[in-house]
């Protein structure tokens, strides 16, 4: 139930159990459904789904929307929603020098976003720098309830970070830093497992039960929804892709990763690998952006370094394909243009190499903006919220 008890947080969230949270969520993934639909979905009853809804309809958890017509005759079905701008999350992506910053309604639509250096890597400068920006933004918005910090590494119970290699931190309980320091519930996770949480309830993935999103760019990642769940691991490492071996294909024998494999996604498809193996090719130096860009203007010498990578990233789509048989699969990260420069010659290696009796999947290139990292971090602050953990 709503709890209005405090005067400086208007609304405030009490968290829901059982077959009140179970319709709550749904409508909060799914958007307004009429009270039918819901029963439906919920596999519940017309009476008990009326004995769940009204206390949350008199609390205010749930809204009543404009009502449906139908059909021609008949009373207008009346969907039920929540009230979406009642409750703001702040989420934050942190790099190596850079950390970027979303605030957003209760279904991840960005409302205000930020984008600062991170001159000072130390972990009192950054709980400074992330609970000065959550001052600013709660300073114009009474509404914010949760905030969420992703990290490229390893982090524990979303309390943790065991390692995060890009800021030289191990071992960090920042989540609790953060609380101390900004008065909000405070989280932490993986930026692609928060960007497959954001996908889950607010995106591609909404409406499937299985996905897997593969990223591209500095590093390689990999985020698994199964059984409509986002797969985490037995130690939270679920989607550590980037090493897989792509069976010494794609002309980049030569290459190694920071690890000294010689054909893994990393040595292959990385933004690193991507410059180097553009910059032979073009023969002056370039970015990995650089060589997309030069690609996308029909440079052949570009287009066929890009195929290339894109015939690599056919392989790891396959290999994921054959394994966990999702009914969709999304492209994402810094490097997405790969996918979109190459998609021809993605489209073939998936193909190729899909196993015979796996059904070729729904593969979406997806545009990509930085801001979409502190995105997903900001869903994970509403399922934290929203779940009362």
């Amino acid at each position: 139930m709503l709890d209005t008890s405090d005067p400086g947080h208007p609304r405030a969230w009490q968290p829901l159990a059982g077959s009140a949270q179970a319709v709550v969520l749904e409508v909060l993934r799914a958007g307004p459904r009429p009270r039918t639909e819901l029963a439906a979905r919920l596999g519940l009853s017309g009476p008990s789904l009326s004995r769940i809804t009204r206390p949350l309809l008199e609390s205010g958890v749930l809204v009543e929307r404009d009502g449906i017509q139908q059909t021609g005759t008949g009373r207008p079905s009346i969907p039920l929603d929540i009230d979406a701008d009642a409750h703001h999350f702040i989420g934050v992506k942190l790099t190596g020098d850079g950390l970027f910053a979303v605030s957003t309604d209760h279904r991840g639509r960005v409302l205000t976003e930020r984008e600062e250096p991170l001159p000072d890597r130390d972990v009192s400068a950054v709980v400074a720098r992330i609970a000065a920006v959550v001052a600013d933004v709660t300073a114009t918005d009474s509404r914010i309830r949760a905030l969420c910090v992703a990290v490229g590494g390893a982090t524990e119970g979303r309390s943790t970070i065991r390692r995060a290699p890009f800021l030289g931190w191990q071992d960090v309980p920042l989540a609790a830093l953060l609380t101390a320091a900004t008065g909000l519930p405070a989280s932490v996770e993986n930026d692609v497992r928060a960007l497959t949480h954001a996908e889950h309830w607010f995106g591609e993935g909404r409406d499937h039960r299985s996905l897997a999103l593969l990223t591209v760019g500095a590093g390689i990642g990999l985020g698994l929804v199964v059984g409509d769940a986002v797969v985490d691991g037995a130690h939270s490492t679920a989607g550590s892709i980037g090493h897989q071996r792509l069976g010494g294909a794609v002309g980049a024998s030569d290459l190694q990763c920071e690890f000294g494999h010689r054909g893994c996604a990393r040595a292959v498809l990385s933004a690193r690998a991507l410059a180097l193996t553009g910059s032979r090719a073009l023969d002056r130096t370039v970015t990995a952006a650089e060589l997309l860009d030069v690609a996308r203007q029909g440079d052949p010498r570009a287009r066929t370094v890009v195929d290339t990578a894109a015939e690599a990233l056919g392989l790891l789509v396959a290999d994921v394909v054959n394994v966990v048989d999702p009914e969709v699969v999304l492209l994402s990260g810094e490097l997405v243009g790969i996918a979109e420069v190459g998609r021809d010659a993605l489209d073939r290696s998936v193909e190729a190499a899909r196993h015979w009796s796996t059904p070729a999947p729904t593969l979406i290139a997806q545009p990509f903006r930085f801001n979409e990292w502190a995105r997903g971090a900001a869903a994970v602050a509403i399922q934290m919220h929203a779940l009362g953990a």
